[in-house]
């Protein structure tokens, strides 16, 4: 699944088709601008990633996250624990999990070998601000993986807010993974600590 969710974070900026059409046309031609600038800017600093590897992570920070909405996937991933937390433990865990979706796109960027994608017919969401983009990644030899993007408009701005791959939602699993480390770490203290000190230690270097 790790490698699944590198696999869309990667893909998050680079499936949406150019084709759709009428409202939803500014968040592709985002969507195709932004890719371009990053890829942009990975090539022309080469050789400083290579120098210093984390330096991958200002860029992708910078370029490609101003387009999810974080504010709301926090709330879905913490659930209950969303409504528990004070305003200082929910801006901690957006600022952490932000830096983790980044650390998971990075690492994807580097690994990326050029898979085709096949574009399924646009639809829209259950709401009239949403969006849903399908598609899928051809693997060679394989079946091709199922990807989901919704995005929805948020202050005149598409944004996303979750993923699915093969069925599989990108927030609920996280809303899984974190809601049992939240236990095991007595509370969303314990969670925020534990993402802190892994996003230091890639900051680091380590």
């Amino acid at each position: 699944m790790k490698r699944l969710l590198a696999i869309v974070c990667l893909y998050c900026f680079t499936l949406l088709p150019v084709g759709a059409a009428g409202a939803n046309a500014p968040a592709q031609q985002l969507v195709m601008d932004t890719t371009t600038k990053l890829l942009s800017l990975i090539e022309s600093e080469r050789e400083k990633i290579t120098a210093r590897p984390v330096y991958i992570y200002e860029l992708v920070e910078s370029t490609i996250f101003p387009h999810f909405d974080f504010d709301r996937m926090g709330r879905l991933v913490l659930g209950k624990h969303w409504r528990k937390a004070s305003d200082e433990q929910r801006e901690q865990f957006i600022k952490e999990f932000s830096f983790l979706l980044v650390r998971t796109y990075a690492t994807a960027m580097m690994d990326y070998t050029g898979q085709e994608v096949i574009y399924l017919p646009f639809r829209e969401g259950k709401e009239k601000d949403d969006v849903v983009v399908k598609t899928e990644i051809d693997q060679k030899g394989g079946f091709p993986i199922p990807i989901d993007y919704y995005l929805h408009l948020k202050d005149g701005a598409w944004k996303v807010y979750d993923v699915k791959i093969d069925a599989v939602s990108l927030v609920l699993n996280y809303r899984t993974t974190f809601s049992g480390e939240i236990r095991q770490l007595n509370g969303l203290d314990g969670l925020i600590a534990q993402l802190q000190k892994r996003n230091q230690d890639a900051r680091d270097g380590q």
